[in-house]
């Protein structure tokens, strides 16, 4: 691991973060940090890319998958958050931490999520640091491959269901329980948790083995901290019919509906 290079890419994200941050305060809307958020892994594999003077078919792949996640990823959340107030998520931290949240967000909220980046960045610079002697394409990064579409997928088209059904105004006091969203509740998460692990298995045969520390960490962020866990949190109160959704789907591994 080059981690003279995954240092210069840390600070990288932290000045993604920091202009993110900048533009917040002109909004007035700390949201943005989630279009900001998959930019910061673009921004530090652009770093990465550019600084490896022995690119080869192994990392041109690899920078490939991540451009396209990233940028469909910001893409999205852009266009889904647009004209929209500030995600009761901030609001409720924004509440929690006034007076002067807007200084404090800086660390709270930008600096945090550029730590948990840089945290799961570490199977793109495994891959892309240009120091392994792993270049070849076998079955491993294959397989690697094939999840990662797979999520990709999954996400994809998750995203496109649920904004499809709220474009409906018939459906505004519905729950979306078709498509992907009927054997769990929670397909977009799903399929970004198999793109985090089809990243870490490509770059398995290229760093040390605790790099598992990064689809680990993600899994994690979108299973007990800022997906399912936060956004379950008070959906019941707030849409009744919800926790009937939740006695027969899955919450996040699609499967059976239950009962």
């Amino acid at each position: 691991m080059n981690w003279m290079l995954y240092i210069d890419g840390l600070l990288v994200i932290v000045i993604l973060a920091s202009l993110a941050w900048l533009l917040s305060l002109y909004l007035k809307d700390v949201s943005i940090v989630d279009s900001a958020w998959s930019l910061m892994f673009l921004a530090t594999g652009i770093y990465y890319f550019q600084s490896n003077l022995t690119p080869n078919l192994k990392t041109n792949i690899f920078f490939a998958l991540l451009i396209l996640w990233s940028l469909r990823l910001a893409i999205h959340l852009t266009w889904r958050n647009w004209g929209e107030p500030e995600d009761r998520r901030y609001q409720k931290i924004r509440e929690k931490y006034s007076p002067n949240f807007e200084f404090k967000s800086l660390f709270i909220v930008f600096i945090f999520q550029a730590a948990l980046a840089s945290i799961v960045s570490l199977s793109v610079v495994a891959v892309m640091d240009g120091q392994n002697d792993s270049s070849n394409i076998g079955y491993i990064e294959y397989i690697a491959i094939v999840i990662w579409i797979i999520g990709f997928l999954y996400e994809s088209i998750a995203d496109w269901q649920l904004a499809k059904f709220k474009s409906d105004e018939g459906n505004a006091d519905k729950v979306m329980d078709i498509g992907l969203w009927r054997n769990t509740r929670h397909p977009n998460y799903f399929g970004e948790t198999l793109i985090w692990w089809g990243f870490y298995l490509y770059a398995f045969s290229s760093g040390p083995w605790w790099v598992i520390v990064s689809p680990l960490l993600m899994s994690w962020l979108l299973l007990k901290f800022s997906g399912v866990v936060m956004l379950e949190e008070t959906i019941v109160k707030r849409r009744p019919k919800y926790q009937a959704y939740i006695e027969k789907t899955n919450a996040f591994f699609p499967g059976r509906v239950k009962g």
